[in-house]
Protein backbone atom coordinates (compact mmCIF):
# COMPACT_ATOMS: atom_id res chain seq x y z
CA UNK A 1 0.00 0.00 0.00
CA UNK A 2 1.65 3.01 -0.98
CA UNK A 3 0.61 6.13 1.32
CA UNK A 4 0.28 10.01 0.71
CA UNK A 5 -0.65 12.24 3.36
CA UNK A 6 -2.05 15.54 2.68
CA UNK A 7 -1.44 18.92 4.78
CA UNK A 8 -3.66 22.11 4.16
CA UNK A 9 -2.06 25.51 5.32
CA UNK A 10 -2.19 29.22 4.87
CA UNK A 11 0.11 31.62 5.87
CA UNK A 12 1.60 29.81 8.91
CA UNK A 13 4.93 28.96 8.27
CA UNK A 14 6.10 29.28 12.33
CA UNK A 15 2.58 26.23 13.05
CA UNK A 16 3.64 24.38 9.71
CA UNK A 17 7.37 24.05 10.37
CA UNK A 18 6.76 22.30 13.71
CA UNK A 19 3.82 20.34 11.95
CA UNK A 20 6.49 18.94 9.12
CA UNK A 21 8.82 18.04 11.99
CA UNK A 22 6.20 15.63 13.10
CA UNK A 23 6.26 14.05 10.57
CA UNK A 24 10.06 13.70 9.93
CA UNK A 25 10.09 11.80 13.07
CA UNK A 26 7.43 8.80 12.21
CA UNK A 27 8.42 5.66 13.08
CA UNK A 28 7.46 4.58 9.54
CA UNK A 29 9.09 6.86 6.70
CA UNK A 30 7.60 5.17 3.54
CA UNK A 31 4.96 7.82 3.10
CA UNK A 32 5.01 11.00 0.70
CA UNK A 33 3.96 14.72 1.91
CA UNK A 34 2.24 16.96 0.25
CA UNK A 35 1.76 20.62 1.57
CA UNK A 36 -1.59 21.88 -0.03
CA UNK A 37 -1.63 25.45 0.19
CA UNK A 38 -4.01 27.75 -0.57
CA UNK A 39 -2.29 31.16 -1.53
CA UNK A 40 0.59 31.37 0.92
CA UNK A 41 3.37 34.20 0.15
CA UNK A 42 6.95 33.27 -0.45
CA UNK A 43 7.81 32.71 3.24
CA UNK A 44 5.93 29.02 2.98
CA UNK A 45 7.50 28.26 0.23
CA UNK A 46 10.99 29.42 1.95
CA UNK A 47 10.58 27.23 4.79
CA UNK A 48 9.93 24.23 2.77
CA UNK A 49 12.85 24.76 0.75
CA UNK A 50 15.07 25.04 4.54
CA UNK A 51 13.49 21.91 5.34
CA UNK A 52 14.09 20.01 2.41
CA UNK A 53 17.51 20.85 2.80
CA UNK A 54 17.90 20.32 6.28
CA UNK A 55 15.98 17.16 6.66
CA UNK A 56 16.74 15.66 3.23
CA UNK A 57 13.08 14.50 3.71
CA UNK A 58 11.07 15.25 0.00
CA UNK A 59 7.63 17.63 0.56
CA UNK A 60 5.61 18.38 -2.61
CA UNK A 61 4.47 21.66 -2.51
CA UNK A 62 0.96 22.39 -4.60
CA UNK A 63 0.37 26.09 -4.14
CA UNK A 64 -2.30 28.23 -6.46
CA UNK A 65 -2.71 31.92 -6.41
CA UNK A 66 -4.31 33.41 -3.18
CA UNK A 67 -8.05 34.72 -4.09
CA UNK A 68 -9.84 34.02 -1.06
CA UNK A 69 -11.18 31.15 1.01
CA UNK A 70 -10.28 27.99 -1.54
CA UNK A 71 -9.24 25.03 0.52
CA UNK A 72 -11.54 22.90 -1.19
CA UNK A 73 -9.52 23.58 -4.30
CA UNK A 74 -6.33 23.40 -3.06
CA UNK A 75 -7.25 20.18 -1.57
CA UNK A 76 -8.83 18.88 -4.71
CA UNK A 77 -5.62 19.37 -6.71
CA UNK A 78 -3.35 17.64 -4.16
CA UNK A 79 -5.32 14.92 -3.83
CA UNK A 80 -5.57 14.62 -7.94
CA UNK A 81 -1.36 14.66 -8.04
CA UNK A 82 -0.89 12.13 -4.83
CA UNK A 83 0.67 9.17 -5.63
CA UNK A 84 -0.88 7.03 -2.77
CA UNK A 85 -3.45 4.78 -3.15
CA UNK A 86 -4.36 5.60 0.42
CA UNK A 87 -4.54 8.87 1.76
CA UNK A 88 -4.21 10.90 4.92
CA UNK A 89 -6.03 14.30 5.67
CA UNK A 90 -4.43 16.53 8.14
CA UNK A 91 -3.54 20.46 8.77
CA UNK A 92 -0.82 22.81 9.16
CA UNK A 93 -1.81 23.44 12.87
CA UNK A 94 -1.70 19.45 13.89
CA UNK A 95 1.54 17.80 15.07
CA UNK A 96 1.29 13.65 14.33
CA UNK A 97 2.03 11.97 16.96
CA UNK A 98 5.30 9.51 16.23
CA UNK A 99 3.17 6.68 15.38
CA UNK A 100 0.04 8.35 13.45
CA UNK A 101 0.89 7.34 9.97
CA UNK A 102 1.92 3.82 11.04
CA UNK A 103 -1.81 3.80 13.23
CA UNK A 104 -3.43 4.55 9.99
CA UNK A 105 -1.67 2.44 8.08
CA UNK A 106 -2.51 -0.39 10.35
CA UNK A 107 -6.38 0.10 10.66
CA UNK A 108 -7.14 0.89 7.32
CA UNK A 109 -10.25 -1.09 6.22
CA UNK A 110 -11.79 -1.68 2.25
CA UNK A 111 -14.46 0.62 1.80
CA UNK A 112 -14.06 2.52 5.51
CA UNK A 113 -13.02 6.10 6.73
CA UNK A 114 -10.80 6.52 9.61
CA UNK A 115 -12.20 8.97 12.03
CA UNK A 116 -8.87 10.72 14.60
CA UNK A 117 -8.53 12.59 17.04
CA UNK A 118 -7.21 15.54 18.46
CA UNK A 119 -5.78 17.49 22.08
CA UNK A 120 -6.04 21.21 21.39
CA UNK A 121 -3.68 22.96 22.67
CA UNK A 122 -3.38 26.68 24.52
CA UNK A 123 -2.40 29.51 22.58
CA UNK A 124 0.44 30.11 24.36
CA UNK A 125 2.10 27.01 24.65
CA UNK A 126 1.16 26.74 21.14
CA UNK A 127 3.49 29.12 20.23
CA UNK A 128 6.15 28.14 22.69
CA UNK A 129 6.32 24.46 21.58
CA UNK A 130 10.03 24.40 19.52
CA UNK A 131 11.84 21.34 17.06
CA UNK A 132 13.54 19.48 20.33
CA UNK A 133 9.70 18.73 21.71
CA UNK A 134 8.55 17.38 18.77
CA UNK A 135 11.60 15.13 18.24
CA UNK A 136 12.20 14.17 21.76
CA UNK A 137 8.28 13.10 21.66
CA UNK A 138 7.58 15.24 24.30
CA UNK A 139 4.79 17.18 22.51
CA UNK A 140 2.41 14.61 22.68
CA UNK A 141 3.14 13.28 25.88
CA UNK A 142 0.43 13.76 28.26
CA UNK A 143 2.66 14.11 31.56
CA UNK A 144 4.83 16.52 29.42
CA UNK A 145 1.64 19.18 28.68
CA UNK A 146 0.65 18.91 32.43
CA UNK A 147 3.88 20.35 33.33
CA UNK A 148 3.35 22.96 30.83
CA UNK A 149 0.48 24.48 31.87
CA UNK A 150 -2.35 22.26 30.16
CA UNK A 151 -5.66 21.87 32.44
CA UNK A 152 -5.98 18.05 32.99
CA UNK A 153 -8.69 16.68 30.70
CA UNK A 154 -10.70 13.81 29.46
CA UNK A 155 -8.90 13.91 25.97
CA UNK A 156 -5.37 13.50 27.59
CA UNK A 157 -6.32 10.10 27.26
CA UNK A 158 -5.88 10.10 23.83
CA UNK A 159 -1.94 10.24 24.52
CA UNK A 160 -1.87 7.32 26.76
CA UNK A 161 -0.42 5.35 23.71
CA UNK A 162 -2.43 1.93 25.11
CA UNK A 163 -4.07 0.18 22.15
CA UNK A 164 -6.78 -1.83 24.36
CA UNK A 165 -7.38 1.36 26.15
CA UNK A 166 -7.94 3.28 23.18
CA UNK A 167 -10.25 0.56 22.11
CA UNK A 168 -12.58 0.64 24.74
CA UNK A 169 -12.70 4.67 24.79
CA UNK A 170 -13.37 4.44 20.95
CA UNK A 171 -16.19 2.50 22.36
CA UNK A 172 -17.58 4.48 25.18
CA UNK A 173 -17.70 7.88 23.35
CA UNK A 174 -20.45 9.46 22.41
CA UNK A 175 -18.50 11.03 19.83
CA UNK A 176 -19.73 10.38 16.22
CA UNK A 177 -17.46 9.69 13.95
CA UNK A 178 -17.08 11.55 10.75
CA UNK A 179 -14.97 12.85 8.75
CA UNK A 180 -12.53 15.62 10.23
CA UNK A 181 -9.74 17.47 8.00
CA UNK A 182 -7.18 17.78 10.95
CA UNK A 183 -7.03 13.69 11.26
CA UNK A 184 -8.70 11.21 9.22
CA UNK A 185 -7.53 8.58 5.95
CA UNK A 186 -9.30 6.68 3.42
CA UNK A 187 -8.83 5.45 -0.02
CA UNK A 188 -8.15 7.93 -2.98
CA UNK A 189 -10.79 5.79 -4.86
CA UNK A 190 -13.33 6.34 -2.51
CA UNK A 191 -12.37 9.95 -2.82
CA UNK A 192 -12.79 10.08 -6.17
CA UNK A 193 -16.46 8.25 -6.25
CA UNK A 194 -17.72 11.55 -4.35
CA UNK A 195 -15.44 13.71 -6.33
CA UNK A 196 -13.45 15.10 -3.81
CA UNK A 197 -14.33 18.19 -1.74
CA UNK A 198 -17.78 20.68 -2.89
CA UNK A 199 -15.73 23.77 -3.86
CA UNK A 200 -18.50 25.87 -3.24
CA UNK A 201 -17.46 25.76 0.46
CA UNK A 202 -15.96 27.64 2.91
CA UNK A 203 -14.83 27.36 6.23
CA UNK A 204 -17.40 25.17 8.04
CA UNK A 205 -18.48 22.11 8.11
CA UNK A 206 -16.47 21.37 4.55
CA UNK A 207 -14.74 18.44 5.48
CA UNK A 208 -18.28 16.50 7.38
CA UNK A 209 -20.25 17.31 3.70
CA UNK A 210 -17.95 15.21 2.33
CA UNK A 211 -17.76 12.65 4.81
CA UNK A 212 -21.26 12.72 4.53
CA UNK A 213 -21.26 12.38 0.61
CA UNK A 214 -18.97 9.54 1.13
CA UNK A 215 -21.40 7.42 3.51
CA UNK A 216 -24.19 8.20 1.28
CA UNK A 217 -21.88 6.21 -1.39
CA UNK A 218 -21.61 3.45 1.02
CA UNK A 219 -18.32 3.66 2.57
CA UNK A 220 -18.07 2.96 6.58
CA UNK A 221 -16.51 5.86 8.89
CA UNK A 222 -14.49 4.14 11.55
CA UNK A 223 -13.81 5.58 14.88
CA UNK A 224 -10.18 5.78 15.61
CA UNK A 225 -9.80 8.88 17.89
CA UNK A 226 -7.86 7.38 20.69
CA UNK A 227 -5.68 5.61 18.29
CA UNK A 228 -4.68 8.02 15.72
CA UNK A 229 -3.75 10.95 17.33
CA UNK A 230 -2.66 14.61 16.75
CA UNK A 231 -2.12 18.01 18.56
CA UNK A 232 -3.87 20.95 17.75
CA UNK A 233 -2.45 24.28 17.75
CA UNK A 234 -4.37 27.40 18.24
CA UNK A 235 -4.47 30.35 16.68
CA UNK A 236 -7.25 32.86 15.28
CA UNK A 237 -10.04 32.09 12.31
CA UNK A 238 -10.47 35.39 10.97
CA UNK A 239 -12.03 34.36 7.81
CA UNK A 240 -14.92 32.73 10.07
CA UNK A 241 -18.56 34.84 9.00
CA UNK A 242 -21.79 33.36 9.23
CA UNK A 243 -22.63 34.45 5.83
CA UNK A 244 -20.31 30.96 5.00
CA UNK A 245 -22.01 28.67 7.91
CA UNK A 246 -25.54 29.51 6.51
CA UNK A 247 -24.49 28.43 2.86
CA UNK A 248 -22.50 25.03 3.93
CA UNK A 249 -25.06 24.53 6.08
CA UNK A 250 -27.40 24.48 3.28
CA UNK A 251 -25.50 22.56 1.03
CA UNK A 252 -25.19 20.19 3.93
CA UNK A 253 -28.55 20.04 4.27
CA UNK A 254 -29.60 18.72 0.45
CA UNK A 255 -26.39 16.52 0.64
CA UNK A 256 -28.13 14.47 3.78
CA UNK A 257 -31.87 14.85 2.81
CA UNK A 258 -31.19 13.60 -0.71
CA UNK A 259 -28.30 11.07 -0.22
CA UNK A 260 -26.48 12.73 -2.07
CA UNK A 261 -22.77 10.91 -3.45
CA UNK A 262 -21.33 13.01 -6.09
CA UNK A 263 -20.77 16.93 -6.37
CA UNK A 264 -20.85 19.31 -9.88
CA UNK A 265 -18.56 21.27 -7.64
CA UNK A 266 -15.33 18.82 -7.16
CA UNK A 267 -12.56 17.49 -8.95
CA UNK A 268 -13.71 16.77 -12.64
CA UNK A 269 -16.21 19.94 -13.38
CA UNK A 270 -19.05 19.61 -16.54
CA UNK A 271 -16.78 20.75 -19.58
CA UNK A 272 -20.05 23.43 -20.38
CA UNK A 273 -19.88 25.03 -17.03
CA UNK A 274 -16.17 26.25 -17.87
CA UNK A 275 -14.30 26.04 -15.10
CA UNK A 276 -10.55 24.28 -14.23
CA UNK A 277 -10.35 20.84 -14.87
CA UNK A 278 -7.74 19.65 -11.65
CA UNK A 279 -6.78 16.11 -13.19
CA UNK A 280 -3.48 16.14 -14.62
CA UNK A 281 -2.26 19.33 -12.80
CA UNK A 282 1.18 18.68 -11.65
CA UNK A 283 2.28 20.12 -7.94
CA UNK A 284 3.55 23.80 -7.59
CA UNK A 285 7.00 23.79 -6.56
CA UNK A 286 7.54 27.60 -6.67
CA UNK A 287 5.38 31.07 -6.34
CA UNK A 288 5.21 34.43 -6.52
CA UNK A 289 3.84 37.12 -4.09
CA UNK A 290 0.49 36.04 -3.42
CA UNK A 291 -2.57 39.31 -3.77
CA UNK A 292 -3.76 40.32 0.12
CA UNK A 293 -6.52 37.17 1.21
CA UNK A 294 -10.42 38.90 1.24
CA UNK A 295 -11.66 37.02 3.91
CA UNK A 296 -14.47 38.63 6.15
CA UNK A 297 -13.53 39.37 9.68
Amino acid sequence: MHVSVIISTYNSPEYLEKVLWGYRVQSMSAFELIVADDGSTPDTLLLLQRFRKSTRMDVRHVWHEDQGFRKCVILNRAIVVSQGDYLILSDGDCIPRWDFVATHLKLAEPGCLLSGGCVRLPRELSQRIGVQDIVGRRVTNAGWLLTQGVIPNKDLLKLAGDTRLGRLLERLTPTQATLNGHNASLWKRDLLRVNGFDERMQYGGLDRELGERLVNAGVRVRQVRHRAVCVHLDHGRPYVHEESWRRNRAIRAQTRQLGVTWTDYGIQRPAAGGADQHTGLSPHRSADAASPRRRAA
